[in-house]
């Protein structure tokens, strides 16, 4: 994961100040919502985490295919992951 849990908690609350700022939600329970956003992205993160290890995983498979064919490894595994997340439905 790309953030620690107190950096997310800082994100979510960040978030959450400035929508109320703009005006943009009408609150019950500020820390519910916070706790919601704070999950929705570790969620992400994790899925993204899960993505990349697929990625890795391919690659693996195919290695020495890739080091036959010259091809730059950082290279590939943007555009393999790139494609897995469409497959998937993903947003990076």
């Amino acid at each position: 994961m790309r953030f620690s849990k107190k950096q997310i908690a800082h994100l979510s609350m960040t978030i959450v100040r400035q929508l109320i700022k703009e005006g943009r939600t009408i609150l019950e329970d500020k820390n519910r919502l916070i706790e919601d956003i704070e999950a929705v992205i570790t969620e992400e993160f994790m899925r993204e985490d899960e993505l990349d290890e697929e990625t890795k995983k391919i690659l693996s498979d195919h290695i020495d295919e890739i080091r036959r064919s010259n091809i730059e490894y950082n290279e590939i595994f943007r555009k393999v992951r790139k494609k897995l997340a469409k497959e998937k439905g993903m947003v990076l």
